[in-house]
């Protein structure tokens, strides 16, 4: 199964966005599925359900800060960091479309409740696309 493969699988259980990225991600960073739902959990929805930006994108930053990102107060290795998070998120765009949940969902209401997952919700969100 390929990560994109269990990234869907995991949303479609019933992880958000960021934390199915994250989880299909976790054994690069050495971390276990259930830690890095835990560490990302609040990122769905567009952080917090705000709909800002898209749970799979902060999941993506999340493993690519884990992987590639700096320690250190060091201004080069910020830049560094900085830069891939703008082409991957560059990269999302231009296939998305948008980074923002409310864009990519047409905007939805944004309030603290999550929507049950039925086979309409699954039909009218390109959620499953995203991850």
């Amino acid at each position: 199964m390929t990560r994109a493969e269990q990234a869907a699988k995991f949303f479609v259980e019933g992880y958000n966005c960021a934390q199915a990225v994250a989880m299909a991600f976790a054994d690069l960073v050495q971390m276990d599925e259930q830690q890095a739902a835990k560490l990302v959990s609040g990122f769905g929805g567009g952080m917090g359900r705000m709909r800002e930006v898209c749970g799979a994108v902060t999941g993506m930053f999340f493993i690519a800060s884990a992987l590639y990102g700096y320690d250190a107060p060091n201004q080069e290795n910020q830049m560094k960091t900085y830069a891939l998070i703008q082409e991957l998120a560059g990269q999302f765009k231009d296939v998305a479309g948008s980074i923002i949940c409310r864009e990519l969902l047409e905007n939805p209401p944004a309030d603290p409740v999550p929507s049950p997952r039925t086979e309409e919700y699954y039909a009218q969100r390109p959620c499953v696309r995203m991850v």
